[in-house]
């Protein structure tokens, strides 16, 4: 078996492990924490695919995440459209808002700082356009009506909601194993670490990160289309304020970018990082954005690689202890 092969089985096993929690416990706060850290980790794996292997650092991945959670409430509330049928429509509608800014920014060069700056930018464009707009809900927002059942993708214990998000992550976890064994995720790579190189051996970046962007963003709409389901609930501010894109990068930064794992490591830190500051610190509103920062500083300085780096770290630190001894 190929090195890359090796790594479906741990896919596979993650989610049997992960999809059998349901049947070990039925309380609530437990099934809502791998909910919910399920969910950090499937939009960190979405900006993991465009930031950590393609290199594009994203300060705006809201604009994708708001887009599909819009489509998939204006899909049921405005178009009587099953919520099952709404997906795929929230997915493919925030994929094409991706290649659209893609093709724009690309076009024209734009990466590193300015790329990040675009991005913030859209994502600020969008959230004032949902504000201005009757079909959205303006200012109030839009609320999907509680009908609980599998048939409307709403169900009345997380447990369902666990398996749906599952899902999508596991889809995730495919495509960036995909990206770390498979040509194209050769050719990103090659974009991210050098662009003139890329093209000198006949690699089109516009292409390249014209995908991934697509790819990216439609995970980060399937993201939102979740949350729409699993809250009932939308308005500028959730879908294209800055927490969304802040808890993507933060997650992935510190797991790992560019690897399969780091997302889902980045996630589940960070949401036990978040309900013991919650619980600790509950009457002080924002200390966990101030956690977020003090533990990203803390990853950028000490542990540069994220949390799935420490190990590679560790050996080439032992690595380079016994050269020097011999």
């Amino acid at each position: 078996m190929s090195a890359g092969l090796k790594q479906l089985p741990g896919i596979a096993l993650f989610a049997v492990l992960v999809g059998c929690v349901p049947f070990v416990t039925t309380s609530g706060v437990t099934l809502n924490f791998v909910m919910m850290a399920l969910y950090a980790t499937l939009i960190a794996q979405a900006w993991n695919i465009l930031g950590g292997f393609g290199g594009q650092f994203s300060f705006g991945h809201a604009l994708f995440f708001g887009t599909g959670a819009y489509i998939q409430a204006i899909a049921q509330l405005q178009g009587g459209i099953n919520a099952w049928v709404a997906l795929p429509l929230a997915v493919i509608g925030a994929a094409l808002v991706g290649l659209f800014m893609g093709a724009l920014t690309f076009r024209y060069g734009l990466k590193g700082s300015y790329f990040a700056l675009v991005t913030l930018a859209f994502a600020e464009v969008f959230r004032i356009l949902a504000l201005s707009v009757d079909f959205t809900g303006g200012g109030v927002g839009l609320m999907v009506p509680l009908r609980e059942s599998v048939a409307n993708l709403q169900f009345s214990t997380r447990a369902g909601y666990l398996w749906v998000v599952l899902a999508m992550v596991v889809a995730a976890l495919l495509v960036t194993w995909w990206l770390r064994n498979g040509r194209f995720g050769a050719y990103l790579q090659a974009v991210r670490d050098n662009e003139d190189a890329a093209r000198a051996v006949g690699v089109n970046p516009f292409r390249v990160k014209l995908a991934a962007i697509g790819l990216s963003a439609a995970f980060m709409g399937a993201a939102g289309a979740f949350y729409v389901q699993v809250f009932q609930y939308i308005d500028a501010g959730i879908a294209y304020g800055p927490a969304v894109s802040i808890e993507a990068l933060v997650a992935a930064i510190v797991g790992g970018m560019g690897t399969m794992w780091g997302p889902v490591l980045g996630a589940v830190v960070l949401h036990l990082l978040s309900d013991f500051t919650r619980n600790l610190f509950g009457e002080l509103p924002g200390i966990n954005m101030v956690i977020y920062g003090t533990v990203l500083v803390l990853i950028v300085i000490f542990v540069p690689r994220g949390i799935a780096g420490i190990g590679l770290s560790v050996r080439q630190l032992w690595k380079a202890k016994g050269d020097r001894n011999d």
